[in-house]
């Protein structure tokens, strides 16, 4: 049905955390489609743990796809986009604005990509790639990341998290995924052609 509405797509399995299988994904879109003109860096695990209930393993994992998935893909994308230009959307929080004493590695992962993604966008606008790179910072939304990581917690203990969390947000409700998702199409359209090294706080005030 998509694809007799136009829809034209391919799909991989990927490990965000292995160069090899993006240069391997980004190889096979180019020889799809003859280019790469978008990459949305979107991969995140969050786990509810504080500092004090912190392992490596989790540290590690939580930055390794968060944090080091956005640096490769971008890395990989560059050397693609470089010629032709294009736009990297890396999906930052607003977790890498504020902090959560139950959420040490997701804030240290959230406020790495939001610095590495200024660092990057700098960079490549000064070499005159035409490449422009921002970060959206979602604040909580529907989506099945933050019902995982609420499922962890006992029904009670997310039940309140839940509600805490719905006071500080001044529209008194959670995001949609199409309200975080239309933020990112503008950021990889030609609509935002003089924004680059930029945040894009989507929370509905949660932060103000």
């Amino acid at each position: 049905a998509a694809k007799s509405l136009g829809a034209n797509a391919m799909f991989r399995v990927q490990d965000v955390t292995d160069a090899g299988q993006w240069r391997e994904s980004l190889d096979a879109l180019v020889a799809r489609w003859g280019r790469l003109d978008v990459l949305v860096n979107n991969a995140g695990i969050a786990a509810i743990l504080d500092i004090e209930q912190m392992t490596p393993d989790n540290w590690r994992r939580t930055l390794g796809v968060n944090l080091d998935g956005v640096m490769l893909g971008t890395q990989a994308a560059i050397a693609r986009m470089k010629k032709s230009g294009g736009s990297i959307v890396n999906m930052a929080s607003i977790e890498g604005l504020i902090g959560d004493g139950t959420l040490p590695s997701y804030n240290a992962s959230k406020g790495g990509v939001r610095i590495f993604t200024r660092s990057v966008a700098i960079h490549c606008a000064r070499s005159g790639y035409n490449i422009r790179i921002n970060s959206v910072c979602p604040g909580f939304a529907e989506t099945q990341m933050v019902s995982g990581a609420l499922a962890t917690l006992k029904p009670e203990d997310a039940q309140v998290f839940a509600e805490k969390t719905l006071e500080r947000i001044p529209m008194g409700r959670f995001g949609k995924p199409s309200e975080i998702a239309a933020a990112v199409l503008f950021l990889a359209s030609d609509e935002s052609s003089y924004i680059t090294g930029s945040d894009l706080v989507v929370d509905g005030g949660m932060t103000a």
